[in-house]
């Protein structure tokens, strides 16, 4: 044993490690021939009690496999409003000239920014993990946040119109999660306790300022366009600003998904976890099911039909601009039932491939954003206005084929991307998509 440790046991012991956990042919062929020669030979003679997979590696990969997921739903979605936009739909739907398949594809859709301004509030918290406290996850949010909402300003926008210079803006979720973020910025220094209820409230409370309104000209009109009342901003003659997603839910969703960071941190057992996660998620479904038979709070009432379909459907008919406490309660709900069922599911193959997906969400958005304009354009090009004042296919089969079709041919390219961003974490922009 002696002669073992001083030939470099406790390095070949390390070694072995790495080996089992990653790379053996790369771990092995980086060290002199000797020195590899005796740690492979002791690797297979010396007992050496390995850990198991790490909880680390079991809930980032959940987190990004469920990230992965809604950015399908969401290809799904900004397919329909490319190429389905003479069957528009509003917000909340019209049952009885809404078909239910359409009405299906948009409410799977529902799922998108809910689980993503969560995941967002999650992901700030793991982040604080790794670096030195709060004061580096609060400057990270701010810096990430404004960076959104120059991005919605430039990029996204553009990708939308085809505007420049733009006359018109739209504030959609990119600029919903960079606000909500610089917004977390300053509510991370609350003691965890008092984020969790202002959480809370903001999202249980908001619908009590349904009514609330300020005419164009006054003072308020800004401000509450942005936190709460959907409408149109006049910046000048030229320019018009849509408040499309108000801010004020959505920072209590980020909020929210700070304040279960600890269920992910390290000490934080898989099995307590996904407890947690099963009871959050099946309290926030029982809470949607209770306040949507009392019908009377923050939704349009729901009645039933001769059809029982549309009843249903006149049930989950929910508004997501800005999102309701009900919204909110079934997509939440939802999201944390998925993310349980992602955790326990984690050595499926399919896992790993929803994850390559969510590992790199902003590459994801905004190729698939000028994808879509470009095909748009050429289908405009090469078939004409079919519909109407739009191009557009005849069915929804097509949207959901075209779907299926993107998401494949996207796979390869944020893959790429999503190595890069791992390999070369000295490349700082990297880490913002």
């Amino acid at each position: 044993m002696q002669n073992f440790i001083e030939r470099g046991g406790p390095f070949c012991l390390q070694l072995q490690h790495v080996m089992l956990s990653y790379n053996t042919t790369l771990a092995v062929s980086r060290l002199p021939a000797q020195l590899s020669t005796s740690c492979l030979r002791l690797s297979m003679t010396i007992p050496i009690q390995i850990p198991p997979v790490t909880t680390l590696s079991q809930r980032l990969m959940s987190i990004d496999a469920l990230r992965g997921l809604v950015m399908i739903f969401m290809l799904l979605d900004h397919v329909r409003e490319t190429f389905f936009l003479h069957r528009q739909v509003v917000d909340p739907m019209v049952i009885d000239s809404t078909d239910p398949t359409l009405f299906f594809s948009r409410t799977l859709a529902h799922l998108c920014a809910p689980v993503f301004v969560l995941l967002t509030g999650l992901s700030a918290f793991l982040y604080g993990e790794k670096h030195q406290g709060k004061n580096d996850v609060s400057m990270f949010l701010f810096k990430r946040g404004l960076f959104l909402v120059v991005l919605e300003f430039t990029l996204v926008n553009f990708a939308w119109t085809f505007q420049f210079p733009p006359t018109v803006i739209y504030l959609q979720v990119i600029w919903a999660i960079g606000i909500s973020m610089v917004a977390l910025a300053a509510l991370v220094w609350l003691p965890r306790p008092a984020l969790c209820v202002l959480g809370l409230v903001i999202i249980a409370g908001h619908n009590l300022l349904d009514a609330l309104h300020f005419p164009s000209g006054s003072a308020m009109h800004l401000p509450w366009a942005i936190l709460h009342d959907r409408g149109w901003i006049e910046f000048s003659d030229s320019l018009r600003l849509r408040s499309s997603y108000p801010v004020l839910p959505w920072i209590g969703v980020i909020a929210l998904g700070y304040c279960i960071g600890p269920w992910f941190a390290r000490p934080a057992s898989a099995a307590g976890r996904q407890r947690y996660l099963l009871l959050a998620g099946v309290s926030a479904l029982l809470g949607f099911i209770a306040l949507r038979l009392i019908n009377g709070y923050g939704e349009a009432h729901w009645r039933v039909y001769e059809s029982t379909t549309q009843t249903l459907m006149s049930f989950f008919n929910i508004t997501k601009y800005p999102p309701s406490l009900l919204f909110l309660s079934l997509t939440l709900g939802v999201g944390l039932l998925l993310l349980l069922g992602f955790e326990r599911a984690r050595q499926r193959k399919w896992i790993s491939t929803l994850a390559v997906l969510g590992a790199a969400p902003m590459f994801f958005y905004l190729l698939h954003l000028y994808v879509l304009k470009m095909l748009y354009l050429i289908s405009v090009a090469w078939f004409g206005l079919n519909q109407g004042d739009y191009f557009g296919f005849d069915g929804i089969w097509a949207v959901w084929l075209t779907a299926v079709l993107l998401t494949a041919a996207l796979y390869l390219p944020v893959r790429w991307f999503a190595a890069l961003k791992a390999r070369r974490r000295d490349i700082g922009w990297l880490k913002y998509f």
